[in-house]
């Protein structure tokens, strides 16, 4: 059994701190000016160890709220935050910040914490109750996932992972769109193709239309002799180019809830509905014989027409009806709507939230993300390597290259709006400098000591002494493993997997270091300790911590390589 302990996450002394705070209002110690709030206490690492584990600025949050100098609510709340079973010291610095230092058996019953915790460290109700719809990845299916949605697979799926973890219940959405020119030209390509003509100047090239084509061909060869050939093209192979999506997403690791045929907000009369509700409601206005949406209200950089004089829908028309289609379906209705779109698409930011916003909808229900454009690199130069889609790089072709792991974890670990060099030689190499296989790597060290402590007598059962834990290399490892919580319900709020991986290189050189310096597994005949248990103890809470961190992410937590 492991002994007992205070635990000592960031969480817990930030909410004793918040007590402490409570205590000291009430004594009338501290008195808060009319109609004034407690802010929250919360605690970060310093930058500098040597101010000790946690930090705070809650004295410099308060001063104005109860009239008193940062430098004396300080002074009061030192000795009140000093009381906090675990903590060993809490000095004042600089115009009233509190550095707490916590006696070494408290920082070190986190590694306690994290093992008992398991899968669930880290993890938080922070969103739960809210429905979250993400749509990503929404290729067109003219072609095979190209390299700038294979960034989308890759940050949507970890993004999602995230927010599950933060409480909320994610719709993963693929917007199917299968209303518009570009399936035009794809049918056209797959016509040409099949009368063995030349690919039209504006249609699409690559062996996949061939492969389509004699797919197509197998299954109707009257397909040429139908009464609407393009009609034939079209519904077959729309609906084997979406095949292929699927499997090639789902390869990759990337699953969706909801595939979301554009054509269907059309063909059930859902968007002349809301139009027509919108002409009522005053939200839509006519002018030169169209209907437009005055969007310049909201934010956007012109207003929209939803209806063009001819009658017909402009292309804003299906984005109205697809976003209320998602904020009221009987099913799953979106408090928070996520679209994820491609650089190209960038004008849409605005022309979205004054949507949300004329529909009667607040802005922080709707975010629209851009993604920056990704190249790859061999040898130092841009390559172009496709074999199956002409000049279009694919999900395929890196896969391929440097497999799943390595594509997931290097994209995902650059914000979304920072074009990405991936660099094909560095992500197979069995090094340090690659980013995927040095955090791998660690996880697999951490089950590699495992096993040879367990194999030399190490067993947790036969009690622990987290006092033990006070090397500096111990303490360092605690409190990179400490920041993980935090990590992740930040990358939650801002929507940012980015700072997952970047977190986890850094748990990875942590660990790295404090193996170098610390033996877990007894030597010779040297008899097993409490100090080989409880660094065995601090080992496996790092394990923990990586398989979550690379769960996240979708990446795979090796125990051996």
């Amino acid at each position: 059994m492991l002994l007992e302990y205070v635990a000592m996450t960031p969480e817990e002394l930030s909410a004793a701190i918040a007590q402490e705070l409570d205590k000291t209002i009430e004594s009338g110690q501290l008195t808060l000016t009319d109609n004034a709030e407690l802010p929250l206490a919360r605690v970060e690492r310093p930058k500098s160890r040597e101010h000790g584990d946690w930090a705070t600025n809650i004295a410099l949050q308060l001063a104005k709220k109860v009239g008193k100098n940062p430098r004396e609510v300080a002074t009061v709340l030192a000795d009140k935050i000093a009381s906090i079973p675990g903590v060993s010291t809490v000095d004042i610095a600089g115009p009233g910040f509190l550095n707490i230092t916590l006696d070494a058996a408290a920082a070190g019953t986190l590694a306690a914490t994290i093992v008992e915790a398991g899968e669930s460290y880290g993890t938080s109700d922070k969103f739960a109750g809210k429905t979250i719809n993400l749509e990503f990845v929404s290729a067109n299916p003219t072609g095979p996932i190209h390299l700038g949605s294979t960034r989308w697979a890759a940050v949507g799926d970890a993004l999602a992972n995230i927010l599950e973890a933060e409480g909320a219940n994610v719709v993963r959405e693929y917007y199917f769109n299968d209303h518009g020119t570009q399936i035009d030209r794809f049918v056209n390509s797959l016509l040409a193709a099949a009368k063995g003509e030349p690919t039209p100047e504006d249609g699409y090239a690559g062996a996949y239309i061939t492969d389509i084509k004699d797919q197509i061909l197998a299954q109707r060869p009257d397909a040429l002799d139908a009464e609407n050939p393009a009609e034939v093209f079209r519904e077959i192979g729309t609906e084997l180019m979406f095949a292929q999506i699927k499997e090639s997403l789902h390869r990759f690791g990337t699953d969706f809830d909801v595939f979301f045929h554009e054509n269907s907000v059309f063909e059930s009369g859902e968007a002349d509905r809301i139009i027509e509700q919108m002409k009522q409601d005053g939200q839509l206005f006519e002018s030169e014989g169209a209907w437009w949406m005055r969007t310049t209200d909201y934010g956007d950089d012109k207003d929209r027409v939803v209806i063009k004089s001819d009658g017909n829908h402009a292309y804003v028309a299906g984005d109205i009806a697809y976003f209320r289609n998602k904020m009221t379906r009987p099913e799953n209705p979106a408090d928070i709507a996520i679209y994820m779109l491609g650089a190209d698409h960038s004008g849409y930011v605005g022309r979205l939230k004054a949507i949300a916003q004329i529909l009667g909808y607040r802005t922080e229900q709707i975010e629209v993300m851009i993604g920056q454009l990704v190249n790859l690199v061999k040898d130092g130069k841009h390559v172009r390597m496709s074999k199956r889609a002409g000049n279009v790089v694919t999900l395929e072709d890196l896969v391929e290259a440097v497999g799943v792991d390595a594509a997931r974890y290097e994209l995902i670990r650059y914000s979304v709006d920072s074009t990405i060099d991936i660099d094909l030689d560095l992500l197979v190499q069995k090094s340090s400098d690659n980013p995927v296989y040095y955090v791998q790597y660690a996880h697999a060290r951490t089950a590699a000591v495992e096993r040879n402590a367990v194999d030399a007598g190490v067993h947790l059962a036969d009690g622990v002494d987290t006092g033990l834990l006070n090397t500096p290399a111990d303490t360092e490892l605690l409190a990179v493993l400490g920041q993980y919580p935090a990590t992740v319900r930040t990358a939650a709020e801002f929507y940012e997997p980015h700072r997952v991986s970047r977190y986890l290189e850094n748990l990875a050189a942590a660990y790295h270091s404090w193996y170098g310096l610390s033996r877990v597994a007894p030597k010779g005949d040297e008899p097993v300790t409490d100090l080989h248990r409880t660094r065995l103890l601090l080992n496996n809470a790092t394990r923990q911590v990586l398989a979550n961190g690379l769960g996240l992410l979708g990446v795979t937590a090796p125990e051996r390589m």
